[in-house]
């Protein structure tokens, strides 16, 4: 196996995206090492706040929110899960696990940011941020969750969803920008394609990508049902703000907001909205109200 580092000057000119680099080093797995990306933007006493990408996107999907989070007095942290955005890649699908993930966000968590901070997280960044506040839900002051869910097993999957699964199993083509393109509601410039497909310059780059769908525990048998079963003790008992908001136009997980708002203790009585003109990526169709409720529940949660 290989670890892919990305090329500088695919990264070059990108729209809407000036922000600086940060850089750690976490450990991968059998005696692996790899270097993680991450954007730290505002002010370094500000309260922070986790930004958390999904599949198969990265951080340049916060592009938008960050300038507006950052105005309302924010810090925002945004890191390329590893196998995407300028993280390092391992090329062999196999080596993706659910746990693997876990680890390589949590010791980035625990180096860079270890007090408690607000979480916004969409897709994979639901599976993985909503796990780390089951399982530690005193190192978060409040959440907004947006097309996602932390599944238990059941097989109770979408059948948008085990469509995209296969696709991603199965499939020759596997242009990340299109995937973003049709899965908004509002067109990407070629410039926005083009900065979706940076990260991916040919299969091996794509590993990540490709193996994310498949490690969605929606059958009993899938590692990872065990563990989200016990982080739904704490994440149902959560009781600070939190807050859904949900796009209409979301094929795979449109229709999760309401039994993810009505499953945990402080979603009860917020604002929750399904967002019309909305798809999958929210962030890129509805980002002045995404950023506008993370700002309302913090300030719900005193945190902001």
């Amino acid at each position: 196996m290989q670890i892919l580092t990305s090329d500088p000057a695919r990264f070059s000119d990108l729209p809407d995206y000036p922000f600086e680099e940060h850089w750690i080093s976490v450990e991968l797995g059998d005696g692996y090492s790899g270097r993680m990306h991450y954007l730290d933007e505002g002010a370094k006493d500000a309260p922070p706040v986790l930004l958390l990408h999904g599949e198969p996107s990265w951080s340049f999907l916060y592009r938008k929110m960050i300038p507006v989070l950052v105005d309302a007095g924010f810090r925002c942290l945004a890191p390329d899960l590893i196998g995407f955005g300028k993280s390092d890649k391992p090329d062999d699908i196999s080596f993706y696990t659910y746990d693997r993930h876990m680890s390589w966000l949590r010791q980035w968590r625990d180096a860079v940011i270890p007090e408690t901070a607000a979480l916004f997280c969409q897709d994979w960044g639901g599976l993985l941020g909503l796990r780390m506040v089951g399982e530690e839900p005193e190192r978060f002051a409040c959440v907004v969750a947006s097309n996602t869910f932390l599944p238990t097993g059941g097989g109770q999957a979408s059948e948008g969803f085990i469509a995209w699964r296969e696709f991603a199993r199965s499939s020759p083509e596997f242009n990340i920008g299109e995937l973003l393109q049709r899965a908004t509601q509002t067109k990407r410039s070629p410039e926005e394609v083009a900065a979706y497909n940076a990260p991916f310059p040919d299969e091996p780059s794509k590993a990540g990508a490709r193996a994310f769908p498949a490690l969605v525990p929606v059958e009993d048998d899938k590692p990872g049902v065990a563990e989200n079963k016990a982080a739904w003790e704490g994440l149902s008992a959560f009781g600070k703000p939190f807050l859904t908001l949900f796009g209409e136009d979301d094929p795979v997980l449109g229709e999760a907001g309401p039994a993810l708002a009505k499953a945990i203790k402080g979603a009860e009585g917020m604002p929750h909205d399904t967002l019309s003109t909305c798809g999958h990526f929210s962030q890129e169709d509805r980002p002045a109200e995404l950023a506008q409720g993370m700002i309302d529940t913090a300030k719900k949660a005193g945190f902001l």
